[in-house]
């Protein structure tokens, strides 16, 4: 959505238009989810998580800065509600993130030769994600996912460029050697294996 019609968007769900709430809640509603879902791990975690930002939002509407982007405020209320949840429960082993992000056995058998690569491409990315601390996760989603910009990111973080940039580069640094080293250790068990 763009930012001038957005703006329009966000007076008349100000003005109390049932439509234009709805309008907000489905521009936003799947990349939120898809953010929310990298960061948790878990769908129900980020289900509710989306949910309550998004009520959290349209109660505070008339606190929005229209200087800025809608999206970028959306995100750091998620954000936060998300930190907040996660320190007042921390689990000592989660059945649902295994679930959620795969349990990194045998492809079905009725998957196609691309379809397998594909989702053994997600696991090794999934992978490389866990690698990262909860920072450089947000970094590197934001960035690839959401196709935020450097200077989005340092205003949702509320930190200079530059720093980003060195978090995005340390990331894609730390997931690179990941993958090599998954990778060197898949080729020698296969090697014990075989």
């Amino acid at each position: 959505m763009q930012r001038s019609t957005e703006r329009e968007v966000i007076r008349r769900a100000k003005a109390g238009d049932g439509r234009a709430v709805e309008t907000l809640i489905r521009a936003h509603q799947d990349a939120l989810f898809a953010f929310m879902l990298r960061m948790s791990g878990r769908p129900h975690v980020a289900e509710d998580i989306v949910q309550e930002a998004f009520v959290r939002v349209l109660k505070n509407l008339d606190r929005f800065d229209p200087r800025f982007r809608f999206s970028t405020w959306l995100f750091t209320i998620a954000k936060r509600l998300y930190v907040n949840a996660m320190q007042k429960q921390r689990p000592a082993y989660d059945t649902d993130t295994v679930n959620a992000r795969g349990s990194g056995g045998v492809a079905p058998s009725g998957l196609s030769a691309a379809a397998e690569t594909q989702t053994n491409l997600h696991e090794l990315l999934e992978a490389a994600l866990d690698v990262l601390n909860e920072q450089q996760r947000e970094i590197v989603l934001l960035f690839h996912q959401q196709s935020w910009s450097i200077i989005e990111i340092a205003e949702h973080l509320g930190m200079p460029e530059g720093t980003v940039k060195s978090h995005l580069h340390r990331a894609r640094r730390r997931m690179r050697e990941a993958i090599v080293s998954d990778r060197i250790a898949c080729a020698r068990a296969e090697e014990v294996w075989t």
